[in-house]
This record gives structure tokens, C-alpha cells and sequence, in this order.
């Protein structure tokens, strides 16, 4: 491809019914099946599946609920022969574990490793590939008043910290992707400012970006989850001018189409 390097677009396929944007949506294997289909039909490079919703104010579920949810759902893509790959969104390792014996090959920890120590060693031990993302406090109460002296800093330094713990339990560098972790924890001047700053994280490595429909962009358009597609359109069109490696996207096929498009746009670096 001439121009600049279209990101890597993971489908999100939450298996929730309490997910902010689309909880409750494709709770069974068949649903979900159904959505993953669609999602790879769009477009989508990666599947992220998710048990366990983490929107501000959510409460956590048990490891044996998450499993239920989320290893049936990967198992049946795989029995599809669905060969993309497909990442796990939980904090817990013993979900981690059922799900890349169902066929995952990537686990995306919204704590960065924080919340489960036994993750990481497992992670490493397994080969897989890792998303370290930073969060402020916990999903239950992150968005009461988060507070930072410098939230760029902070969160390249915390993420630096996090992928050094990763590479010290056995996972390679190359498989480690470094997530900012927009509206997790974050005020909206949290968030753009670390908008602004997403060169500081992508000189450092690989990044996932997750912006897609989330309260920021409510804040900014005054249009609820279901209606910011313009915005989430154009936070991945920073992440695109920032060189973001990923982005985490609910609206799959318009989100390729602006990439594509903007990276055949867009020259190539000198």
C-alpha cells in the first residue's frame, strides 16, 4: 500500500448485557456467531470478545460467568473456521486460559496486568500477544473525579512500567501493544490531551487505540452511544495521523473505508 499504514481494525464483540454501547445484543454462541461473521464480512482484522463489561460503573462478574460467555463463543468461531485472529478482553487469567484454549492468541487486560497477577506468567508461558492498557481506579468507580498532575506522563510512565512487568514474566516485546486507555479514568480534558499526545505513546511501540462511541465523543457532539459514528470516524482518523498500529471499533466497515481512503491520502513518511 502507498501512502501511510492503515491500523490493524479489531471488531468488538461484546458478549454482555450490560456493555455501554451494545449490551445485551449477542449474548448466545449463535448471535454472536452471527455478529463475527458480520464484523469479518466488514472488514475486521481482529476479533476482540468480551465477558465482562468494563464502562464506567460496571460491576464485575465472576470468572465461571465470564468463561460462560465468552470460550463457547470463541470455540464456535473456530469451528467455523474462522481464522482470524481472535483477542479476549478480561482482566482475569483463568478466563485467559479457557479462551486461548477455545482459539484465542491475544488477551486485552484493561488493567495492564494489575488486577490478576497470575496473568501475566500466563500470557508469557503461552506465547500470546498482550494489550496493556492503563485505567485509573477500578470500572465500578474510575470516572468519580479522576485526577492527574500530568496525565500524558503518568500514563507513558505507568504503561512503560506495565510493559516492563510483561517482558519480565516471559512475553515478548513484539507481541506487547500499549493501550492509553481513553475514558478509563479520564475526564474529558484527560482524554484530549492525551488525543494530542498520542505520538508520545506510538514512538514507544505499538498501539491499540479504543475510542469508538465512547462518552468523550458524547461530550463533545452531545449524541448518545448509538449516534457517534462522525466522531468515532474521526478519532480514528488521529489515530491513522499518529501512526496507531490498532483501533478498537464497534462501526467496522465505515472505519476501514475512512482508513483505507486516508492512508492511500495520505504521503508516505520521508
Amino acid at each position: 500500500m502507498t501512502g501511510g499504514q492503515r491500523p490493524q481494525i479489531w471488531g468488538v464483540l461484546n458478549v454482555t448485557p450490560d456493555s455501554f454501547s451494545d449490551g445485551g445484543r449477542f449474548l448466545g454462541p449463535e448471535q454472536a456467531l452471527e455478529q463475527a461473521l458480520r464484523l469479518i464480512q466488514e472488514g475486521a482484522d481482529v476479533l476482540d470478545v468480551g465477558g465482562e463489561s468494563t464502562r464506567p460503573g460496571a460491576a464485575a462478574v465472576d470468572e465461571a460467568e465470564e468463561i460462560r460467555r465468552t470460550a463457547p463463543v470463541i470455540e464456535a468461531l473456530r469451528r467455523a473456521r474462522v481464522s482470524l485472529p481472535i483477542s479476549i478482553d478480561t482482566r482475569k487469567a483463568a478466563v485467559a486460559r479457557a479462551a486461548l484454549d477455545a482459539g484465542a492468541s491475544i488477551v486485552n487486560d484493561v488493567s495492564g496486568g494489575t488486577h490478576d497477577p497470575s496473568l501475566l506468567p500466563l500470557v508469557g508461558q503461552r506465547g500470546a500477544g498482550l494489550v496493556l492498557m492503563h485505567m485509573q481506579g477500578h470500572p465500578a468507580t474510575m470516572q468519580r473525579a479522576p485526577v492527574y498532575a500530568d496525565v500524558v506522563t503518568e500514563v507513558v510512565a505507568h504503561l512503560e512500567a506495565r510493559r516492563g512487568a510483561a517482558e519480565a514474566a516471559g512475553v515478548s516485546r513484539a507481541r506487547i501493544w500499549i493501550d492509553p486507555g481513553i475514558g478509563f479514568g479520564k475526564s474529558l480534558e484527560h482524554n484530549l490531551a492525551l488525543f494530542h499526545a498520542l505520538e508520545r505513546f506510538t514512538a514507544a511501540g505499538p498501539v491499540l487505540l479504543g475510542a469508538s462511541r465512547k462518552s468523550f465523543l458524547g461530550a463533545l457532539t452531545g449524541r448518545g452511544a448509538p449516534e457517534r459514528l462522525l466522531g468515532s470516524l474521526a478519532a480514528a482518523a488521529r489515530a491513522l495521523q499518529a501512526g496507531v498500529a490498532a483501533v478498537r471499533v464497534h462501526d467496522v466497515a465505515a472505519t476501514r473505508e475512512l482508513l483505507e481512503v486516508l492512508s492511500r491520502l495520505t504521503p508516505p513518511p520521508r
